[in-house]
This record gives structure tokens, sequence and C-alpha cells, in this order.
């Protein structure tokens, strides 16, 4: 169980290691050598965990799933609208999910597949969506495949400006106010009244994400 326990560790260290690189460098810039001593590990253990470059870079994209602690709710809109909530406070506080985002939008990664968290966040957002259009939540017009799409696009650009601008510290406020414009476009009236978009709602999201 020991050498279990100290693998799983030597593998955090290293992934922490990458998620620092990859942030402050980006992909083509990050090195194996700065890496390896950031983690203060040997070569052979980096690559018995991760065989190349490209599987670190796909471990910190994996730090962008969306938050499996959303709590369950009878509005499935309410879920969709805490994901985000959970994430943007992710974002401030969790190295590997920000530099995740960074690879994921690197445009000179070139040769790493950078599509896992889009697809796994369109996933998401339109499980959400299509269990919301069954429970009668949604206008009638409204398509869950093209509003998963346009969700996880507007959250990506949402992301990115907050990034820049103030290194994330008024995403969750750039969170609000983009539900409070799609919400109207898609929710059925009496679902858009009992709808929670308070920033007291996502401090007591907060308490629910893990730290890393």
């Amino acid at each position: 169980m020991a050498k279990q326990d100290r693998a799983i560790r030597t593998r955090q260290a290293i992934l922490m290691a990458a998620a620092q690189a990859f942030e402050k460098y980006g992909y083509q810039a990050a090195t194996i050598t700065e890496i390896l001593k950031s983690a203060d590990v040997t070569k052979g253990a980096l690559y018995f965990h991760f065989p190349s470059k490209e599987d670190l870079a796909l471990g910190v994209l994996d730090a962008q799933e969306p938050p499996q602690t959303v709590p369950e709710h009878s509005l499935k809109l309410q879920e969709l609208i805490d994901l985000g909530m959970l994430f943007s406070h992710r974002l401030q506080t969790s190295l590997l999910a920000r530099a995740g985002v960074r690879l994921s939008m690197d445009q000179q990664a070139q040769g790493l597949d950078r599509s896992g968290p889009f697809l796994r966040w369109q996933e998401a957002t339109h499980h959400l969506l299509a269990q919301a259009k069954h429970n009668g939540e949604l206008l009638p017009h409204v398509n869950p495949t093209e509003t998963a799409d346009l969700y996880v696009a507007a959250f990506t650009g949402t992301q990115a400006v907050s990034q820049t601008l103030t290194n994330y510290r008024d995403l969750q406020r750039r969170h609000i106010t983009l539900q409070q414009h799609i919400l109207p476009s898609i929710a059925a009236p009496s679902i858009l009244t009992a709808l929670d978009l308070t920033p007291a709602r996502a401090e007591r999201l907060s308490r629910l994400a893990p730290e890393d």
C-alpha cells in the first residue's frame, strides 16, 4: 500500500509540475527538463507515468472535466448553472484547471489533440439540456444540441476575456451575466423565475469544489 501511495504522490507531483510549466510557457516552450526539475523526480519516474510530453499535456487537459460534485436539483437548468459556477471557482483556485484551459486554447500546440475538454463539456451540457427539455423546462423551439454548442462556445469566450483582464477574478460575475442573457431565450417563464443566479449561491457551491 505504501508503494502504491508513493506512486500516486509521484504522479501528482509530476502532473502539478507539468501544469505549472504549461500554464507559464505554453505547450511548445515547456520542456521535460523544467518539469523534472520542478517535480524533483527522475526521468524514469516521469516516463513511467507519462510516456511522452503529449501524455503529460493530456493529463493536464483532463482537469477541465465538468465538475462531478454539482448537487442534484429538480431543475436541470439549475444544475447547468451550477456547473459553470463551480468551474468558475475552480479556475480561481486550481493550477491544474488553469493550465488545462491554457492548453485547450493554445494555438501553437501542434500535434496535441485539444478537442477532449470541449467535447466533454458539450456532452455534459447537452445531457442536462436534454433532461430539461424532457421535463418541460425549455421553450418549445429550443434544440438541446445547438444550445449546448452555444453554451460551451460562449463560456469559453467568457473565460478567455476574464483570464486576460483580471486573471479570472471576475469570472463568476461574468458567468452569471452570461446566464442572465441566455436563459430568457431558452427557459420557460415559470422555470426562469425559479432559478438561482445569485453570487450567494456561487459562494455556497464554491465550498464543494475540490482544491489542488
